[in-house]
């Protein structure tokens, strides 16, 4: 056990240092109009795109931290081999959402430890609470992310090709592991539980718009 904290620990200190990488390239735009980067983008659809850019790599910081906290607490080796399959793919988002903050000169929360700290300990939570519980978490938190990301692509400026792509992916692969986790026996969470959830999205996604 001590090895894991250890490692859930390193994991840690790379997640907010920006030491992972993505293992699959950044999602290619494509637009006729050729409008794929910062450049083409006036000053208020910059400063928008690296706002929403930056809420949704607040949520790639969670993600890690979600599923680093599950794997840990998990007892069973396979339940614990399928949250650090999912961080995996997390990990490719939050490579890609960093980059475009750095293409659209924007900068990452501030309050990056905060999140990571929490999200953790509702991850490690979550996976105490017994496996069909905690799949049932990610399947309400990956369904919740897909209506967050929608809410993204609606808003996102028309021209930000490459912001789109990124944002496009994402919502594809947390689709799927919501669907993974209902074939692996998910139970549904309670209703008190998915609007809490909800709560306290809305008061993530709310601060990371602005800091």
């Amino acid at each position: 056990m001590n090895d894991a904290f250890i490692a859930a620990a390193d994991h840690a200190l790379r997640t907010l240092s920006g030491g992972l990488s993505a293992g699959r390239p950044t999602p290619e735009a494509h637009s006729s109009s050729g409008q794929l980067g910062p450049a083409d983008l006036s000053a208020a659809e910059k400063a928008l795109s690296g706002a929403l850019m930056r809420v949704n790599h607040v949520g790639e910081i969670c993600a890690q931290a979600l599923y680093q906290g599950q794997a840990l607490a998990a007892t069973d080796r396979m339940m614990q081999q399928r949250f650090q399959a999912a961080a995996r793919d997390e990990t490719d988002h939050l490579a890609w959402t960093q980059q475009r903050l750095d293409e659209l000169g924007a900068h990452a929360s501030l309050l990056n430890p905060l999140w990571y700290a929490g999200s953790f300990a509702i991850g490690w939570l979550a996976g105490r609470a017994g496996d069909a519980i905690s799949l049932g978490f990610v399947v309400e938190t990956e369904r919740q992310v897909e209506q967050h990301l929608d809410e993204h692509l609606d808003r996102l400026p028309a021209g930000d090709q490459r912001s789109r792509a990124i944002v496009h992916q994402m919502k594809a692969d947390e689709a799927r592991h919501a669907n993974d986790a209902l074939q692996a026996g998910a139970t549904p969470l309670p209703a008190p539980v998915r609007w809490g959830m909800r709560a306290v999205a809305k008061v993530m996604t709310t601060t990371a718009h602005h800091i």
